[in-house]
Parts: C-alpha cells; structure tokens; sequence
C-alpha cells in the first residue's frame, strides 16, 4: 500500500506489543496459528483498556492508531481466510477532544521576514564568507538555514516532511519547480517564484563557502 517506513515500523510495533500483552512470552515461541487466535474482540478490547490504564495512559489519539493497526492487520487475515470477521470493528475508537489549529496570521508572518531580509541577501553572503572565526560563522549559518526553512513552508506550503526529504536536485531553478514526493509516494511541481529561487541558491553558496566546496 505505499505505507512510509514510519508507519510499517508503528504497525509492527503494535502488533509486537499486542502479542506480547495477550502471550505474556517472548514473541519467537509464538506461531502463526496462535497470533491469529488471540485476534478476537474481548483479546483486543483487554488490550485497548491496558493502553488507557498504563501509567501515563496513552492519549485516545494513540490508542485509535493502535486500535487501526490491529484492524489493518486483520482486514489482512479476512483476505488470507484465516478469520471470518474484523473484531476491531465492533470495538468503538477513544473520542479525540478537538483542538484549535495554530496558525500564524499574515502580518505576524511579514514581520518576521522583514526582520530576516537579511539572512537571506547577497550582503549577507559576503558576510558569512569573509567571517573565519567557527563559531560566529555556525550563528550566522543556523540563521540563514531557519529563514529558507519558513520561506519554503510558507513559500511551498509543504509538510515538514516533505521538506526534510528534499533534495537539490529537486530544485528546477530553469522552470522555476519544486519536484515534491508527498504522503504515499505521490509526486507533484510547485511553482517557485524568483524571490526564492534567489534564497535558496544564496543558501546552496554558503553551504558550499562553509564545507570549502
């Protein structure tokens, strides 16, 4: 299904400690066929109450994704024939309080690149390259480094994720792109306007002035 890495180790983990909790043994003395016998409501549901009553208690945000990793695992045994029915669908999810999303308005946003212009200028270039003391030169590169970070999410609008897992070769400076691989591998371009465009090459010079490229 494309699942990200994340999400296969999250699985396994829960299944692990699903397992675990319900043999109260080492998971290499248990077989395939007693994995599948403990798959059953009152097994689950025991395992659901001992994720809300450990100590902390788990938040009913990570007992639901405990609760879908068990019913994923099961939708799978359905498919193989090895249970009839999905026990977790009859088990009801922790309601999740809602919470206001936090965001940031848009004069809160143009203080904070006026405040930076900066850091992301050709006189700021020339700066960091003639400084040679180490330490100055890590303040002014972490400085540089934070304000493409907010550019480009702001900018991109992208998921810290999806930033993370950037690349310079995803960068088209000649169509003016951002080739972005999202949630289940999905690609897509994002326009990039020429303001920056010109941030992110100055950030790739100090890169190259602080590595001696």
């Amino acid at each position: 299904k494309r699942y990200s890495s994340r999400t296969v180790d999250i699985y396994t983990s829960v299944l692990k400690d699903f397992l675990k909790m319900s043999f109260g043994e080492e998971l290499r003395d248990i077989s395939d066929d007693d994995a599948v016998s403990v798959m059953t409501t009152s097994m689950i549901r025991r395992y659901q109450m001992s994720l809300m009553e450990s100590e902390p208690p788990k938040d009913p945000k990570t007992v639901g994704l405990h609760l879908s990793a068990l019913s994923s695992f099961c939708r799978f045994l359905m498919k193989e024939g090895r249970i009839s029915s999905n026990p977790v669908s009859s088990i009801p999810k922790p309601k999740i309080p809602k919470r206001l999303p936090v965001f940031f308005r848009n004069e809160t946003m143009e203080k904070y690149f006026q405040r930076t212009e900066i850091y992301a200028s050709q006189e700021f270039l020339d700066c960091f390259c003639a400084t040679e003391e180490q330490k100055k030169r890590k303040y002014l590169y972490e400085m540089r480094l934070s304000r493409l970070v907010i550019s480009m999410l702001y900018g991109l609008g992208l998921r810290r994720s999806e930033l993370i897992s950037l690349d310079v070769s995803d960068v088209d400076f000649g169509r003016k792109v951002v080739k972005v691989t999202g949630k289940g591998d999905k690609k897509r371009e994002i326009p990039v306007v020429g303001v920056l465009c010109e941030e992110i090459l100055l950030y790739l010079k100090a890169v190259e002035a602080l590595c001696g490229c």
